[in-house]
């Protein structure tokens, strides 16, 4: 044996003597002993050197950055839920007022253009009735009164009272627009396409107008028509962004908003696209949606920043966080969403209707 293993064997022979019992094999268990104290040596030896290496290993790794993490599989977004799909109405469904997801209403439907038959709502009667005889019917968001427009008198807008009949028949001007209502059903604006004076005119329900001239077309060169602002007091005028192009639509760096009742210009809102009216703009006035060079957008008002696309520039908001359009493409179901664009629920129209501009008002 070499002289380590001797010394093993002793150690291992001393502490065996100390332990109480025979042992039938001393040399054998001393043996085995010495081997188990010499693996347990070796194994202090290799940890100690382990532990200094980590010493001095340890201090450079927590200097160095660390690595990249490696990058994840992408996930597959969780499925949207499709939208309740409510059913279509019935054969009945002129006896009624057609309530829209989001408790507005259908007031007209009619053959884009104006030309055709029809249908309008009587809400004094809550019932719709049929109508062929004038090339444009436009009734108020409220009330009872319809403004109506026909070919043989250009200069000319009518305002009928439904509730009794009454007809009255007003000089407004020549190269107008189609009418636009005020929110509050009390008052008309008209763009006028004159050269000589571009413009608008405001109309009460009595008769009376202002007309209010522009200085050229008041740095619109596209698509320029006056809507109205969500509150009725300002009037909106998309302003061209870039040079014009007749093969696409004007660029926009914004919209010139005007005082209603002197016409002068009040501000300036930086958005990137056209409103289609007052129901474009949300309640707290900081997102409107706008016809954009490309698309419909859904944009904030103080920055002009895109939230997000959107399927239809004709977008309404009957609250809040609620926006209702009819959906471009097939049968033109009429959709409430949220901000962000999740369809909620679709309403689709009467087969009567799928083919006809349909006009919609608060209920």
């Amino acid at each position: 044996m070499s002289s380590g293993l001797d010394e093993t064997l002793r150690a291992a022979v001393h502490e065996l003597a100390d332990e109480v019992g025979p042992a039938a094999d001393l040399a054998g268990r001393a043996i085995g002993r010495g081997r188990r104290l010499r693996r347990r040596r070796r194994a202090t030896v290799a940890l100690g050197t382990l532990a200094a290496v980590v010493a001095v290993v340890l201090p450079f790794a927590l200097l160095r950055p660390q690595p990249a993490a490696r990058p994840t599989a992408p996930t597959t977004p969780a499925a949207t839920a499709s939208p309740t799909r409510l059913a279509t109405p019935g054969a009945n469904w002129t006896a009624g007022p057609l309530v829209l997801p989001g408790g507005w209403v259908v007031t007209r439907a009619q053959a884009k253009g104006g030309s055709g038959s029809g249908f309008l709502l009587d809400r004094a009667r809550g019932r719709y009735v049929a109508t062929d005889r004038y090339d444009g019917i436009y009734p108020a968001p409220t009330g009872s009164l319809v403004a109506v427009r026909d070919e043989a008198r250009p200069r000319q807008v009518g305002l009928i009272d439904v509730s009794s009949g009454a007809t009255h028949w007003y000089e407004v001007g020549r190269a107008l627009s189609v009418p636009r209502w005020s929110p509050d059903g009390r008052r008309l604006l008209f763009t006028t396409y004159q050269l000589d004076h571009f413009g608008f005119i405001v109309m009460g329900t009595d008769g009376t107008r202002k007309t209010h001239r522009m200085t050229g077309y008041a740095g619109c060169s596209d698509y320029c028509d006056f809507t109205w602002s969500r509150d009725g007091r300002e009037v909106v005028l998309p302003q061209t962004g870039g040079e014009h192009d007749e093969a696409r639509r004007d660029a926009r760096r914004g919209v010139q908003l005007f005082s209603a009742d002197d016409g002068r210009p009040t501000r300036l809102v930086p958005i990137p696209g056209d409103p289609s009216g007052p129901w474009a703009w949300s309640p707290d006035g900081k997102l409107v949606v706008v016809q954009g060079r490309e698309e419909p957008l859904l944009v904030e008002t103080a920055t002009g920043r895109t939230v997000n696309p959107l399927p239809s520039a004709e977008a309404v908001w009957v609250s809040d966080d609620r926006l209702l359009y009819r959906r471009p493409l097939g049968q033109g179901d009429f959709t409430l969403a949220d901000p962000t664009g999740r369809e909620l629920v679709r309403q689709p129209l009467p087969k009567e209707l799928i083919s006809l501009e349909v006009l919609i008002a608060p209920r």
